[in-house]
Order: structure tokens, then sequence, then C-alpha cells
């Protein structure tokens, strides 16, 4: 049963600070791993088992695989490196597509980013970036390192002006697992001549553990979360560019890097019920971006502290907004209180933060899995979410009435027939027609891109 509004007043001590419900979402489902296929009804209709065991769709629905981990990349620079996260997809001349993927490699990745004389950041680092072009029928014309020498590449965004921001998920400093520099910033990376961006980190924009970022087209403030999962755990923040709407290489002309604070809420996993929206947000200066000394969720923001919230993930801009997810939060570690995933959006104009949507285990949500992870905003204006938690990984699908489908499972399994595992999903994106939604298996690292009536 979800939280009533006394408890959440309880826990969040936020009497004053201006709460209101929008109401509730209804029930969307609830369910067990079987029974994935019966959402689908609500959305495209039940998954259909790939004979080949790769990804399972819709009837209709077809996929084509791009690239996979180890093949000979198109340059000849090496192989197709491990750990395929996040990515975006950019239009290119004659309608063309460019796919800008990242590399969630640490210092133990089997197939590291080959480094490449000028866009190698760290020699050390086997993480960073990879850049596909594809034809108007996703045929793969060229594929090419487009960053090395990073680390722990996870999600990050698209610019306006047809860039990527790539995100490191760690902290570590020069001399940890041999690095060479310190780690932990945002590059920007451009799919189509990447030495034009190079391999400068965006120090300004904050060191710590990156996950994602949106970028507000109207104002050009960057939102970026970070995903951390040890307490205390990580903020959500708001980068605010010398240079606006600068274009290319422009975030390294510097800003100024604020953390949110919701008055009277130090964590956001005690908020519980869907609907629940809070007013006067305030963002707080950052005492040292760069954690020279102390990890930025540990510095003091003065008396009335900060609002954290457990391993913040998936970051998009879509109508007027932005959304933000926390992947999970267990009581056990040290939330405030337990969810498997809760779907954020904040808006600026009216500085109001509401929480969307919460994915079990007290709510009237249940998810056929856990974990929310990597978000976009799908053409016909619903929410596609990826899966990242045990047993079976899904894409789902999220209606403007709140209800939510199955889109895709994986079928690859990475473990034993006694023991199944399967890889994550991560890097959903769609081509900038909206005909074509690609996508990425984590492990082994795959990229697919579907296509079938996305129009129905």
């Amino acid at each position: 049963m979800s939280a009533t509004r006394r408890q959440i007043l309880a826990r969040t001590g936020a009497t004053a600070v201006g709460i209101t419900f929008s109401g509730a979402l209804s029930e969307l489902f609830s369910g067990t791993p079987a029974a994935a296929q019966g959402l689908g009804r609500r959305g495209y209709g039940p998954l259909v088992t790939d004979p080949d065991g790769l990804l399972d769709l819709p009837r209709g629905f077809r996929y084509k695989v791009l690239s996979r981990e180890g093949d000979p990349l198109r340059s000849g620079e090496g192989g197709v490196p491990s750990n395929h996260d996040g990515m975006a997809a950019l239009p290119g001349r004659r309608g063309r597509v460019r796919l800008v993927r990242n590399h969630e490699n640490r210092a133990t990745a089997a197939i590291p980013v080959p480094a490449v004389p000028g866009l190698t950041y760290d020699p050390m680092g086997k993480g960073g970036c990879t850049a596909l072009e594809l034809d108007g029928r996703n045929n793969v014309l060229d594929e090419r390192v487009a960053l090395a020498g990073t680390a722990v590449n996870c999600a990050g965004g698209p610019t306006p002006w047809g860039t990527w921001l790539t995100c490191e998920e760690t902290e570590d400093r020069a001399g940890t697992n041999g690095y060479t520099k310190d780690h932990g910033f945002i590059f920007e990376v451009d799919g189509a001549d990447p030495r034009r961006t190079g391999a400068v980190p965006l120090t300004a924009m904050g060191r710590f553990q990156h996950e994602a970022i949106a970028i507000d087209p109207g104002t050009g403030i960057v939102y970026e979360t970070e995903d951390a999962f040890e307490r205390p755990f990580g903020l959500f923040y708001r980068f605010l560019p010398q240079k606006p709407h600068g274009g290319t290489g422009s975030l390294r002309a510097g800003g100024d890097l604020e953390a949110m604070r919701v008055p009277g809420v130090p964590d956001l996993s005690a908020v519980q019920e869907p609907g629940t929206s809070f007013d006067r947000v305030e963002w707080v200066p950052v005492p040292d971006p760069l954690a020279r000394e102390t990890p930025i969720r540990l510095q003091d923001f003065g008396p009335r502290g900060i609002t954290h919230a457990q391993k913040l993930e998936g970051c998009y801009w879509g109508e007027h907004a932005v959304y933000f997810v926390s992947s999970f939060a267990r009581s056990a570690e040290g939330s405030a209180a337990d969810h498997y995933g809760q779907v954020w959006k904040y808006e600026p104009k009216r500085r109001r933060l509401t929480l969307v949507i919460v994915f079990g285990p007290d709510t009237d949500i249940q998810l056929p899995g856990e974990s929310p992870d990597n978000i976009c905003l799908a053409p016909s204006g619903g929410l596609m979410v990826s899966e990242d938690g045990g047993g079976a990984q899904h894409v789902f699908g999220v209606t403007r009435r709140g209800e939510v489908y199955a889109l895709a499972r994986g079928a690859q399994n990475i473990g034993t027939a006694e023991e199944p595992e399967w890889g994550e999903f991560a890097g959903v994106t769609f081509s900038p027609d909206g005909a074509t939604m690609y996508v990425n298996c984590y492990t082994p690292g795959t990229t697919f891109a579907v296509t079938g009536p996305w129009q129905e």
C-alpha cells in the first residue's frame, strides 16, 4: 500500500515546504518476472521469444545487430570495446545517424577502448566512447574511437548543438589503478569529428561519480546526476555555464556548479507517494567542485544541509522539465526508506520537484524485476526505462497515462543453465525521425537497432 500524506510529512518534516498532490497514479501493474509478457498487452502486445536468443520483442518489431564486443572496428583501430552503456543518436548528413556510445570500462575491462593519439586523456584509462555512422537503413558505414583514456564512462547526454557529454562514474585519483590523472569528469565528444573536441575534461562541471546529464534548451543549464551508492548518497546538480548556447567547446569556458536542496527533505527515498510535489526547491553553490580534499557529497553545505538520494541514474529533458531516476534505495544500506526505483520531474520555471513514479516494494506499482536505470523520452511522449537488476532484464515503456508495458527483454544468458543471468540494458535512444530505437546490452556488449509499428 502506498504511503499516506501524513506518513510523508512525518518522514520528511516538510510541513512548511508547500507539498501539493497532483493525484497519485493508478495501479500500473503487479506481478512477478513471469508476468512480463502480460504487461505488453498495454503497449504493443506480448513479447515473442527470439529464436536466435538475443532480443525478445512484440510481434511486428524486429532488430538488427549493429555492433558486438570483440568484433573489429571499421576504422581498423582495434576491437569493439567491452561494456556498452550510455548512448545518443545524433543527426548526420543526408539522413544519416551518428551513434556515440559509452564503454563503462574499469581497470579490469576485457577489451579497452584503443588509445588513439589526440583522443586519449590518460593512457592508463580503459574507458571512453566509440562512434558509429549509419545510413537510412541502419547499415553501419563507419565505427571508430571517439574518446579514449577515460574511466567508467557510464551515461551522459546529448547537447542541443549535436555533441555528446560522456560522464565518468568514478572518483579515482591519479595513482589509483595506475591512473596518471584524476578521474571523475565530464568530456564533450563530437561523433562527426572527434578531434574537434579531443580529450579535455570539463572540470568546472564537477569531479564526482557522474551518471547522466540533461540540458535545458531554453537556458543552457546542464543538470547532472550522481550515482553514489555509499553513504552519504549522491546529489542532483545543475551547472550554469558562462557561455550558454555557445556550441561545441563552449562548456570549457566554465561556470557555476550548484546542488539541489529540498527544504526539510534530506533523503528523497523517504517520499513514497506518486504525485507528491515540492515547491520552492533551492540550489546551493558547491564549495569545491574539483573535490580536491573532500568528495562533494561530503562537503559542508551549511546548517540546513543538502538533499541526497541513493543511486541517481538516468536523466532526460522533455516537456519543459528534466526527469531523473533514483535506481533503488534500501534502508538496510542507510536510506530513509526502501523502493525499487523512482522517477522524478523537476520544472525549473516553477522550481517544483514532483515524484512521478515509485516502483515497489510498498507501493501500488510492482516492477517485474527491479532498478530502473537509463531513461529517455519516446517519440510518443512517454518514457522508456531500462531495467538494471536481478533476473530477466527489460526495456519498459511508460505511457502518458501511466501505463507500463514491456517493450524488450534480453535473451542472452551470460550465466549458466542452472543459474541464468542476463546483461542489463543501457543507452536507449531514438533516431532523429523516431523510426528506430537504439539500445545497448551491457554484457556481452551489443548494440541493437529496433524498428516496428511505433505509430500504433
